[in-house]
């Protein structure tokens, strides 16, 4: 597989992607492959362009123009995300990476303004288009090359987890497709006299236009801060639990500071009578052998429980009977009962959809009615209920 070669061949220790290092030296790669073979098919299309007099290849040329500078923006993106932290960016400049595809995005979508400008102007005002053999061939073979540097750029950027190198791969495949409309545009060409090269140009400048805006929203996820990876939440969850005395987790928080600079915290549920210098061994090794297993940044809150007594564990039955009334509600946790006699505090928190963000009015109805109920039942509980919201939904 060519792909394999050419990392082997310029890639030293390529195995080791959380190597910063060696990660830059695949963004390196794919920016300079990208630059080679998007500035030969300009230089391919354009002449066959000028040559034949199409502008939907003239189009389709300049996109891959904008494709060769993207690369250049990728390289250097790469660059300044591998920069080491300093006192005014502490988890370092990973999101320059973000930023990198985000400008790439916003190219593709310059380029398609302008050729949907020059394709109206063609449609207003036709000219004739010259078919030959020569020219339709080469168009044939630039295909075969975007078809091969988007599966590079996929294997590269999947291997390394990088949004500027997955983008760059969508934006080829879309270039295939676009590519394969301008060659059947000019195969037509030699069947019909109709102004057809101004609507496929058209076509291919909205085609560009969308697939930028794709990737502008795509680049802008990270940024704003979109959920987490479901994968990696199950991988934490999973790894926290398997430690001993840790029987069960919530509130997990997870913060993306750029490809391999994730920060996570949460809280693991620990049995209140364990010996408090035991407990945070556990949870200190828990912290370590996470972090270095998932290659994240991993800091966990000791949440004692409370140990079941009849007391509780009638209580906690009767409040998921109540709770199991609002569909909203994923989980309790923290339950806990405080106070002696007839006037306690019965406190707990509810997970609930991030859906419920904002109505704050529909909260208050239902926290009242969950009140109302405890207290039809328990009148001598003053319930004390937190919501906290499943970002991992």
């Amino acid at each position: 597989m060519l792909s394999n070669l050419l990392v082997n061949k310029f890639i030293k220790n390529n195995e080791d992607i959380k190597n910063p290092t060696v990660r830059n030296a695949y963004g390196t790669l794919g920016g300079v492959i990208g630059i080679i073979i998007n500035s030969l098919l300009f230089l391919i299309k354009f002449s066959v362009g000028i040559l034949v007099g199409s502008i939907a290849i003239s189009a389709d040329a300049f996109n891959n123009l904008s494709d060769a500078g993207s690369s250049v923006i990728t390289i250097i993106g790469f660059k300044m995300a591998n920069k080491p932290a300093d006192a005014e960016h502490p988890f370092g400049h990973g999101r320059i990476e973000y930023l990198s595809a985000l400008l790439v995005a916003f190219l593709v979508m310059l380029v398609g303004v302008q050729f949907v400008k020059s394709s109206i102007e063609r449609v207003l005002n036709p000219t004739t288009v010259t078919f030959d053999l020569v020219p339709f061939i080469l168009l044939i073979i630039s295909i075969g090359f975007k078809v091969w540097l988007s599966t590079f750029n996929k294997f590269i950027g999947d291997k390394i987890n990088s949004s500027a190198l997955k983008a760059s791969a969508t934006d080829a495949l879309g270039d295939v497709f676009t590519s394969s409309t301008v060659v059947i545009s000019f195969l037509l060409s030699k069947f019909t006299t109709l102004p057809i090269d101004g609507y496929i140009g058209i076509f291919v400048a909205l085609a560009i236009l969308y697939a930028g805006f794709g990737l502008v929203k795509e680049t802008l996820n990270p940024l704003l801060g979109e959920a987490p990876d479901p994968e990696l939440v199950n991988a934490i969850c999973e790894k926290v639990l398997s430690y001993p005395l840790i029987s069960g987790v919530h509130d997990l928080i997870i913060h993306n500071y750029g490809p391999g600079r994730i920060i996570a915290s949460l809280h693991a549920e620990i049995p209140s009578d364990k010996d408090i210098m035991e407990i945070h061994n556990v949870i200190d090794m828990a912290e370590r052998e996470v972090s270095r297993d998932l290659n994240i940044h991993l800091v966990i809150h000791m949440d004692p429980i409370c140990l079941i007594t009849d007391e509780i564990r009638e209580t906690w039955g009767y409040v998921e009977t109540v709770l199991r009334r609002y569909p909203e509600i994923k989980s309790m946790h923290d339950f806990r009962i405080v106070g002696e006699g007839d006037s306690k505090n019965l406190i707990f928190d509810i997970v609930v959809s991030p859906s419920l963000s904002g109505r704050r009015k529909e909260e208050e109805t239902m926290l009242k009615n969950i009140k109302d109920a405890i207290h039809k039942e328990h009148p001598q509980y003053n319930c004390v209920i937190t919501i906290d919201y499943d970002y991992m939904e």
